[in-house]
């Protein structure tokens, strides 16, 4: 019952930061350089055409009319139409959702395999070779720029190997799959080598602890202290960690769905903005939003399982 009560309050105090959200993107976007009906009809548009365009998207009206339109349709979870896509926004969201939402998935997936495990194995071997390894690994995965390490995978495993596919998303579920490891993995290395620093020097200062030699002098198993103290303890400050990096793979895929032509949110993010499509716009940066908020407020609740110390309030 905790956590329900918990999670109406965590909605409820969201509720502010989206309104507020919501008039900073409505406004920033219009401030954005360019007619949009110019850039919708193109330089050869008549005034008359430009006109009958600019009555289409609403920019007739002044900017705090249009704030009033936008907000009273939001309320009725109308996101309003695309000019460039000429359909639903709610329902383009929808179809661009399960690329984005999958990738990230994906890359936290990948994320948490490699930096779990090296930054645990790494903390454990402090200063031996298996140590020194890993923090080279990490200190490349901090040092090389995400599209870099995205052009190098898809030149060795797409071009010249052939394992995978150059770009794409495929029809099928495993086409879908496929088309998801490359940017998977190239999304969670930077994120990776972060995290495993972090563990690292958690699983080093834990590892030290006092409760830890406790737990030895009591003749417990190496694989209980491993798994019940120092993992589980190293993990509760990394879990933070991780869910700001779930955020940044977030915007981060605008980059990524580029590099591999992914059909997501973040393309079409892109694509909007070059068209001025404002409701467009609106809608995908206000999803990103909600996403994050929501992946916060999981990232407590999990907070509150490994660390039972931590109450819900």
């Amino acid at each position: 019952m905790d956590v329900v009560n918990y999670i109406i309050k965590r909605v409820l105090q969201m509720i502010p930061v989206f309104i507020i959200v919501t008039i900073v993107i409505f406004f920033m976007i219009r401030l954005i350089p360019g007619d949009p009906a110019a850039v919708m009809l193109g330089s050869k548009a008549t005034p008359e055409a430009l006109a009958s365009m600019r009555e289409k998207m609403g920019l007739n009206e002044p900017v705090v009319t249009q704030f009033g339109i936008f907000v009273k349709d939001l309320c009725r979870f109308d996101l309003g139409t695309s000019i460039k896509y000429n359909q639903p926004v709610a329902s383009l969201i929808r179809s661009k959702f399960l690329v984005t939402a999958a990738l990230t998935l994906v890359s936290t997936i990948f994320s948490v395999l490699f930096s779990f495990s090296l930054g645990y194995i790494g903390g454990i071997k402090k200063d031996k070779w298996q140590d020194q390894i890993i923090r080279v690994i990490s200190l490349f995965g901090l040092s090389a720029p995400t599209f870099w390490i995205g052009l190098l995978l898809l030149t060795v495993f797409a071009v010249n190997l052939g394992w995978l596919p150059v770009s794409g998303w495929g029809e099928t579920l495993p086409e879908h799959i496929r088309g998801l490891i490359l940017p998977g993995i190239t999304q969670a290395l930077g994120v990776s080598a972060v995290l495993v620093r972090n563990l690292r020097n958690n699983v080093i200062e834990i590892k030290g602890s006092d409760f830890v030699e406790f737990a030895k002098s009591k003749g417990l198993k190496g694989k209980v202290i491993s798994i019940r103290h120092i993992l589980r303890n190293a993990l509760i400050p990394t879990t933070t960690l991780l869910s700001l990096k779930i955020a940044y793979m977030l915007g981060g895929s605008v980059v990524i769905e580029s590099i591999f032509s992914l059909p997501g949110l973040g393309a079409l993010l892109v694509n909007s903005i070059y068209a001025r499509d404002y409701a467009v716009v609106q809608g995908v940066v206000l999803t990103f939003v909600i996403m994050v908020m929501l992946i916060n407020l999981i990232t407590d609740i999990i907070y509150s399982i490994l660390d039972p110390r931590v109450k819900l309030a």
